[in-house]
């Protein structure tokens, strides 16, 4: 009997597209994911071996590893396919250990796109396991798990079972939580806009805009700064004092990378960033398309890469030429320059085939896989096209010693916005009448506008994803993985999009930033980034970075023990007597916070919402008081006890005092630095809260 040769991948739906490209003299396994790791019950590394990792098979992997083997001897030849990156490397390496291959007829391929072309490549450039590349990965998983495993029983003791503590989701939790600081004690300033609208002497119409930056000797701060502008404007002739005609081109954004594509999608979509990897996955591995059969679409997901491959270059070239006509092609190719290091083995995010249109393809597609490959198409073939071109034109305007500026500009050759204008609402045609130098217009309304200054925003998905990349933090594949991390622990939550920090989240940030300064100082996570990086090079040993790092981790682990000490969060007995058993309630602390519960548990499951009481009345019912309330997804607020009959909520605490200027309630601000500020949007009044405020 012939034998055949193997190809292990890591998906079952990713073996379905590769057994339609490779045909009947291979077989196909899938071990679906890692099948060794660290053990969960112990810490799995030996310190005084130098730092040597025990591994052990993953539970629940003992069967597939048995047929897997059965495949193995079977074979002749077998190839380990699983996917292109230091995570897939180190999943081959630990399938050579856990399957006993022998390493004469077992070779690893790699392909960045499940096409026939590019697997076939792959076959005839087999290569031996890289090592760098799963040091690489076995030192992030060992660092990963000393943080881990070490940090997590004291938070454990501190605030309660189940809580945890990671290399990389600690940074990201100071950064949420660091910013919902920066927004508690952020004071509103007070500032003025002024536009003029004005005609020409052949009665054509415009607006022009006072900038502050024009005329440094008045600034727009209160209202008596704009009146007394206007006043004297109105004293003045508005006379055309200079007249600029250009040319703007706008550049073609580069293709996707794995955080550009989670940021677009966020943006576009509202999707989640584990959504769009998800659906990013299934585009990858295959989708079954009418009349082809089953169909990798995209390339590799987890790249930080915007480099294509020439073919993938010529691919696009020949669609926008019989698409848009050759206008549409720049003289030169685009080049990319991706920030920092990236994983240039790969490419970007792009299509498999220029020529399979979006369109071809919308009715084998969910209408999530459609959306989110119809972005990526656009947005490859987009790349490659020429620059947008605009026609524009500025105009300063004077009025005394007052300087207003106008400007405008008309779309002359749409570019790689006839395929690729997602973000082009900024970008609308605007019309300026014609002029002449020193023509002499007439002003017909002014429009003064004021305003406040505005806290930095909270982080979306997208924000925060761009955020991590831009700090070094983490690497593309992991980014979704971390903000849901948070989330599941109950550190975060997210509402309307936006991410919140919750008060357990609050809880374990302070801990960590009082007691392990480096692990969630986002240099410190972007060095040791940089580091696995040069592992992954050849650059450095892999165990260096664990002999650096441990021993002062150690040291700090036995420090914060005997600071933290051996903290029990005891049930706090209350006045409150169970209906159902008479006991007296106590207050337990859960994911979202504080509740009541009965202490008969099991047996008696009594539970319900605890209400704190802050000691101040209404603002608005004056009747009822303000106690202390959790929002479904766990972000503490404050509203009234007579709630249904009062619809108060605040979500800072109302200090039972008005506004000296407004009359509006007044709250206070701030967890560290604290404030007592005005509760009405539009009033800057703020003062620092006495020390000890109460």
């Amino acid at each position: 009997m012939l034998k055949k040769n193997l190809v292990i991948l890591e998906s079952p739906s990713k073996a379905r597209t590769i057994r339609k490209i490779l045909g009947g003299n291979y077989k196909i396994g899938a071990c679906v994911g890692h099948v060794r790791d660290l053990p969960k019950s112990n810490f799995g590394v030996d310190i005084e071996d130098d730092y040597e990792p025990k591994y052990i098979t993953i539970r629940g992997k003992g069967d597939i590893l048995k047929a897997l083997r059965k495949q193995a001897r079977a074979a002749d030849r077998i190839y380990l396919a699983t996917d292109p990156d230091r995570e897939g490397e180190a999943i081959s390496w630990h399938l050579m250990h856990a399957l006993g291959l022998d390493e004469k007829n077992t070779v690893r391929i790699t392909f960045n796109e499940i096409t026939k072309t590019a697997v076939k490549k792959a076959l005839k450039e087999a290569r031996s396991i890289d090592m760098d590349l799963v040091d690489a990965q076995q030192a992030r998983r060992v660092l990963d798990r000393m943080v881990g495993y070490k940090i997590s029983p004291l938070l454990w003791k501190k605030v309660k079972k189940g809580t945890s503590a990671g290399r990389v989701q600690s940074v990201v939790l100071r950064l949420v939580c660091e910013r919902e600081e920066e927004i508690e004690q952020f004071i509103p300033e007070e500032y003025w806009s002024l536009e003029v609208n004005l005609l020409t002497s052949a009665k054509g119409k415009l607006t022009a805009r006072y900038n502050a930056s024009d005329n440094d000797k008045h600034e727009l701060k209160t209202e008596d700064d704009v009146n007394a502008l206007i006043a004297k404007m109105k004293k003045s002739k508005f006379t055309v004092s200079e007249i600029k005609h250009g040319t703007r081109r706008k550049k073609p954004p580069a293709p996707f990378t794995t955080s550009t594509l989670q940021q677009e999608a966020s943006k576009l979509f509202g999707y989640a960033t584990a959504r769009t990897m998800r659906i990013a996955q299934q585009l990858y591995e295959g989708v079954d398309i009418a009349g082809e059969g089953t169909v990798g679409l995209i390339s590799y997901i987890r790249t930080d890469s915007m480099r294509i491959s020439d073919e993938a270059y010529d691919d696009a070239i020949s669609v926008v030429k019989s698409s848009y006509g050759e206008n549409y092609l720049p003289e030169e190719r685009p080049v990319y320059k991706t920030k920092g290091r990236a994983q240039d083995a790969h490419e970007a995010i792009r299509p498999t085939s220029a020529e399979r249109n979006p369109e071809a393809v919308k009715k084998s597609l969910t209408g999530e896989q459609y959306k989110l490959y119809k972005l990526i198409w656009e947005r490859f073939i987009g790349s490659q096209m020429t620059a947008a071109i605009y026609d524009t034109l500025a105009v300063k305007i004077s009025a005394g010693d007052v300087v207003l500026r106008c400007s405008g500009s008309i779309l002359k050759f749409d570019g790689y916005l006839a395929v690729y204008s997602k973000n082009e609402d900024s970008e609308k045609d605007i019309a300026i009448p014609a002029l002449s130098e020193r023509e002499v217009l007439t002003a017909k309304e002014f429009l003064p506008a004021q305003h406040f200054t505005q806290p930095p925003p909270r982080f979306s998905e997208g924000t925060m994803v761009r955020t991590m990349e831009e700090l070094g933090i983490g690497r593309p594949g992991t980014f979704a993985q971390t903000i849901s991390t948070l989330m599941n622990r109950g550190y975060t939550t997210k509402e309307n999009r936006i991410i919140y920090p919750t008060e357990l989240g609050e809880i374990v940030n302070d801990i960590m930033s009082e007691h392990f300064t480096d692990i969630v100082d986002a240099d410190f996570t972007a060095r040791m980034e940089n580091d696995l990086d040069r592992i992954e090079d050849g650059e450095m040993e892999w165990k260096n970075i664990l002999r650096e790092f441990y021993p002062p981790f150690a040291e700090k682990i036995i420090e914060a023990e005997e600071k933290i000490g051996d903290v029990e969060v005891k049930d706090q007995e209350t006045d409150i007597i169970c209906e159902f058993c008479q006991r007296n309630l106590v207050i337990k602390f859960g994911r979202y916070g504080k509740f009541l519960a009965c202490p008969g548990f099991p047996e008696c499951r009594n539970a319900k919402p605890i209400f704190e009481e802050t000691g101040v009345n209404c603002p608005i019912c004056d009747d009822g008081k303000v106690v202390v309330k959790k929002s479904k997804k766990g972000r503490k607020y404050f509203g009234c006890d007579k709630y249904p009959d009062c619809d108060f909520i605040s979500w800072n605490l109302p200090t039972g005092e008005k506004c000296p200027d407004c009359g509006a309630h007044l709250v206070l601000k701030g967890r560290l630095k604290r404030v007592i500020a005005c509760s009405a949007e539009k009033c800057s009044y703020a003062i620092e809260a006495p020390e000890n405020y109460d």
